[in-house]
């Protein structure tokens, strides 16, 4: 399941993020030396994630599996006008990498954001070293558009990053779909 972000969620987040440190610490963001620094609690992030989302530029999404909270998908730099666009990021707990939850979850982001919310356009920037997502990019059946030397700060350093992305007019029938009949062909 999907659903909205909350600030209820700060414990078991927190507790998710702690036990899955070393997993996810190879991808995540980090502050480039002379930058701002980054929040420090989950309460100041969720705050930051809440009001972009009322303001119409962000979109976070709790992933859970059995009611449990398991991960993240988060729908960034959303514009609005001739663009019609955002950026998608997401994560998820060890103990389900490789069950087809990223997947899915993304998939389900992605219809309803090319649904719903009316974006026309979406794109996920992946590392090259980053076999999972790399996974998760294919089963879904995105493009690759281009390729972004240094594009972002994580785990300390410039990271280069694949730019795949998937248009409105890509997937009529729904992503969810796609992946269901890719899964079907395996």
């Amino acid at each position: 399941m999907v659903r909205s972000l909350r600030r209820s969620d700060a414990d078991v987040w927190q507790a998710v993020r702690a036990r899955n440190h070393d997993w996810l610490r190879p991808w995540d963001a980090t502050v480039p030396p002379g930058a701002a620094p980054r929040p420090s609690s989950y309460r100041v992030v969720t705050r930051s994630l809440l009001r972009q989302a009322k303001d119409g530029l962000c979109l976070p999404f709790v992933v859970e599996v059995g009611g449990c909270f398991v991960g993240q998908v988060t729908v960034s730099n959303v514009a609005r006008g001739s663009a019609q666009w955002g950026s998608i990021g997401y994560w998820v707990a060890a103990d389900v990498a490789g069950r087809g939850v990223a997947p899915r979850a993304v998939a389900m982001v992605i219809d309803h954001c090319l649904g719903p919310v009316g974006l026309h356009r979406l794109e996920i920037c992946v590392r090259p070293e980053n076999t999972n997502s790399l996974r998760v990019v294919e089963k879904l059946g995105l493009e690759q558009v281009g390729y972004a030397p240094r594009f972002l700060h994580i785990d300390g350093a410039w990271r280069d990053h694949r730019i795949f992305a998937i248009t409105a007019e890509e997937a009529p029938e729904g992503v969810v779909a796609r992946l269901s009949a890719h899964q079907s062909h395996q």
